[in-house]
């Protein structure tokens, strides 16, 4: 997804606690106002669980 940097990504999840799961990072990706491209890359995502932000990062970027 070349229109979505890392930085946005972690921007958007500011203050989730893990684990978690996609519809937590959803809530949290709205609650922190993040642009509705990346509300749509979390909630299509094919992984439900993630220990951390290096999980969400790698299931965002190499899915």
């Amino acid at each position: 997804m070349a229109d979505l940097s890392p930085t946005d990504l972690q921007k958007a999840l500011r203050g989730a606690d893990y684990p978690t799961d996609r519809q937590h990072l959803v809530e949290r990706a709205r609650k922190n106002h993040a642009d509705e491209k990346i509300v749509s890359r979390l909630d299509g995502m094919k992984r439900d669980r993630f220990d951390g932000p290096n999980d969400v990062q790698k299931a965002v970027f190499n899915e």
